[in-house]
């Protein structure tokens, strides 16, 4: 059954609030067994949305959703619950998401698809505070679409753009399909994420482009909704991605477990970092495998954590009361970087990560910014900051069962007084190389 909104008084006007309209679409195709509540072209502005169990919101070509800039017409998740750290800058996001457009909780087999477009209005709740970035007055701003607790739903086909925070953000979920999505960031508004699963399980991100500012596809497990399970049977294939800081991350979110995923196939460029593994709370990561990627890296302003590491992986303790989980089974293989700094990995003192693998990986070192070199990020963390040292092509501390295999580097001229060697290794056990 097709409910059209302009049967329920959608103006697609571009400044009536049509979300009255679109809403009792959502509700009479729910309370009717499900269906698809269509938006035809036009442009609807609208303040918060819900949706319900068994709807598919579906955008035809030339639809165009647009967020509010009414911060007061946002439903609220986190609404009466308390934080110290939720609204500091430079504090990770610990709870549920202050401010969302586009919400739903409990509501099976939902989805969001079309050819049309979903804007969040980003501009109208940031302003500049650098040559480099926009930020808001307060943080976390509005989440694109946060879905909780829903099972077997699916983000197909659409256009998300201009985020003011997250993009989509699915947590406790099961069976989650996002395919062939384009989300479309500006690259200087800060914490716009691509997609985040959060505590989510059989998750598959396929086909999809993500460029944003901040990480283009980051798996979390939060504390805010640590009454879910881990976030584990993760696919990621087939994306092209181009992020202002991790363009494939696990962390910094990480006070559950994350197990069982699986990376091919995607192209990474003009990014601050890569692969990003980064572990500061007590959440462990385990049966992780990276395979036939392409990275291309260049540093951003230092407000971005990196300094274009095409590979990162570290665990280091969030501050005194917090000790970091472990990273252990992961195996990178067949990738190809071009980059201004080299692969770091640093499982801290009390060796962290173990059984690391490391196998046909190629790394070219060259300037392509005007941006230092001679620098590692090892924020954030206890006396953890930007650390100056020569740039290795790998760089490894702190491992404990490291199998290393066909390692290659080519260091171009305008390179070498910062770099060091083609492989340091820096306190491992238990090192295994193969021809």
């Amino acid at each position: 059954m097709i409910y059209n909104v302009l049967d329920f008084g959608a103006k697609a006007d571009g400044k009536s609030d049509d979300a009255l309209a679109l809403q009792k679409a959502i509700d009479t195709c729910s309370k009717a067994g499900g269906g698809r509540v269509l938006l035809p072209q036009g442009t609807y502005y609208s303040s918060s949305l819900i949706l319900k169990p068994h709807v598919n919101l579906h955008l035809e070509k030339g639809a165009l959703l647009k967020a509010s800039s009414d911060l007061q017409s946002y439903f609220k998740p986190n609404e009466d619950k308390k934080d110290d750290g939720v609204n500091r800058v430079g504090t990770p996001v610990t709870l549920k998401p202050s401010y969302v457009f586009i919400y739903a909780k409990d509501a099976d087999e939902i989805s969001i698809s079309g050819e049309g477009v979903i804007d969040g209005n980003c501009y109208a709740f940031v302003k500049r505070v650098s040559p480099y970035y926009v930020t808001g007055d307060f943080y976390p701003r509005p989440t694109l679409i946060y879905v909780e607790h829903c099972k077997h739903i699916t983000f197909k086909d659409v256009i998300l753009q201009n985020s003011p925070f997250w993009t989509l953000h699915p947590a406790g979920c099961d069976d989650v399909l996002i395919q062939n999505l384009r989300i479309l960031n500006p690259l200087n508004v800060a914490n716009s994420d691509g997609i985040d699963p959060d505590h989510s399980s059989n998750v598959r991100i396929l086909g999809c482009h993500v460029t944003c500012a901040d990480d283009c596809i980051c798996l979390k497990s939060s504390r805010g909704n640590m009454e879910y399970g881990p976030t584990e049977n993760v696919v990621i294939a087939d994306c092209t991605l181009i992020s202002t800081s991790a363009a494939l991350k696990i962390g910094t979110e990480g006070t559950g477990d994350f197990k069982n995923v699986l990376v091919h196939d995607c192209v990474i460029s003009a990014s601050n970092r890569g692969i990003s593994i980064q572990i500061r709370d007590g959440g462990n990561v385990s049966n992780v495998r990276f395979h036939d990627l392409i990275i291309e890296t260049r540093r951003f302003a230092d407000c971005w954590w990196g300094t274009a590491e095409p590979i990162s992986i570290t665990s280091f303790n969030r501050d005194e009361n917090t000790q970091s989980g472990s990273i252990e089974n992961v195996e990178l293989r067949d990738i190809y970087c071009d980059s201004e700094n080299g692969v770091f990995i640093d499982g801290s003192e009390n060796f962290k990560i173990k059984d690391l693998s490391l196998k046909n990986i190629k790394v070219k070192l060259h300037a392509k910014s005007k941006w230092p070199r001679g620098l590692y990020d090892l924020r954030p963390g206890i006396n953890r900051g930007i650390e100056k040292s020569l740039n290795h092509a790998f760089r490894i501390c702190h491992v404990k069962g490291l199998t290393l295999s066909n390692l290659k580097a080519n260091i171009t001229q305008d390179n070498e007084q910062n770099f060091g060697e083609v492989l340091s290794l820096e306190q491992c056990l238990e090192v295994t190389k193969e021809d």
